[in-house]
């Protein structure tokens, strides 16, 4: 019997705390490296807790800045709002749903803010939110905070429209063995951020990158002149990577099976046929079942004793989660921050945090 090294690179998570990084994660670990960039060392921290390397999330939190002044200033603040107002607002979800990247919003405004900021967490990523919760709310500068509100909603709408979409799939497939898993179907440079969005929403991460596992599908199959010799080659040249070979046909992976693949994706099988292989291959690989998948038949392909669904619609077509940005009222803003900073005395869980 060939082993079957547990493939899921990075581990599920219900929460940005707790959720360490994976074999295939590019933040190196909680290290002074990690940590070398121009984000307050506090939050840079918690990035890196999450799994996400701090350097990446100001670069993101730059280019998606940057590219809505594009070279000016915000005309529409600056001429509305004085130079020396403060105000508090408060980031609320406007729908139920899963949130995520609540640190990475966090770091766009810390780019944004020209003064030092207060922010007070109401929840964390991978929580459930519903309709009105407050999940976020900050405290500076009034023109800066209008500033960095579109930046920083559109990356944590679409972050949380991720794990909102992967609670569901997690939610579909409770009490089987399975998980649903992502792909590299990601948009250009949030690759990082999406995926991380996947384990809050309980769903696992198949390959970051290329370099990190094999996948071997059709069109290389067709290169090498079949299957079997497709995974030789790829298994004498990287002998100590992973490696996953995409089948159509219970030939196809019984073919595999005795090559010794390490993981075997099912393409397009129906879940009769997904039994059938289930039950042939004897526990020798592990199994994944792609194309025809949807939350409706999703515990029917679980049920039938595979190990992971792969979901590419989990980050290229999720809805984001409707998320807003209010600024209160002065004197309720007042009352509340005061409020607040009693409560943070009390607790260092979730009380302010000077940025």
């Amino acid at each position: 019997m060939s082993s079957t090294p547990d493939l899921s690179l990075v581990p599920t998570g219900d929460t940005a705390e707790g959720s360490g990084c994976g074999d295939a994660c590019a933040c190196g670990g909680h290290d002074d490296e990690a940590l070398e960039c121009g984000l307050d060392p506090a939050l840079a921290g918690l990035l890196a807790d999450a799994g996400l390397d701090p350097v990446q999330v100001e670069d993101v939190a730059h280019l998606a800045v940057a590219e809505d002044l594009d070279g000016g200033e915000d005309i529409t603040s600056v001429a509305t709002i004085p130079a020396d107002a403060f105000a508090t607002g408060d980031f609320t979800a406007r729908e139920a749903g899963t949130v995520a990247g609540l640190h990475v919003a966090e770091a766009v405004i810390s780019l944004v803010a020209t003064e030092e900021f207060e922010v007070e967490r109401h929840v964390e990523d991978g929580d459930r939110v519903t309709p009105g919760q407050k999940l976020l709310s900050v405290t500076t500068r009034t023109q800066d905070l209008l500033t960095a509100e579109r930046s920083a909603l559109n990356l944590l709408c679409r972050l949380s429209g991720i794990a909102t979409a992967t609670r569901t799939w997690a939610d579909a497939l409770d009490g089987t063995k399975a998980k649903v898993r992502d792909t590299r179907k990601t948009t250009p440079g949030l690759r990082a951020l999406e995926k991380y969005a996947v384990r809050c929403g309980g769903g696992v991460n198949h390959r970051m990158s290329l370099s990190d596992a094999a996948l071997i599908k059709d069109n290389h199959v067709i290169a090498a002149g079949g299957v079997a010799q497709a995974f030789a080659a790829v298994r004498e040249r990287f002998p100590e990577v992973p490696v996953e070979v995409e089948v159509d046909t219970l030939h196809q992976l019984r073919e595999v099976l005795d090559a010794g693949a390490d993981l075997i994706l099912l393409d397009n099988f129906t879940p009769g046929e997904t039994a059938e292989a289930v039950a042939l291959t004897e526990g020798r690989a592990i199994l994944e079942s792609s194309g025809r998948l949807s939350v409706e038949n999703a515990r029917a392909y679980a049920e039938t004793g595979v190990d992971y669904l792969a979901v590419g619609a989990l980050t290229h077509s999720s809805p984001v989660l409707d998320i807003g940005l209010d600024l209160r009222e002065p004197d309720a803003a007042a009352a509340e921050t005061d409020a607040g900073r009693d409560g943070a005395a009390r607790s260092d869980d979730q009380g302010e945090a000077a940025v």
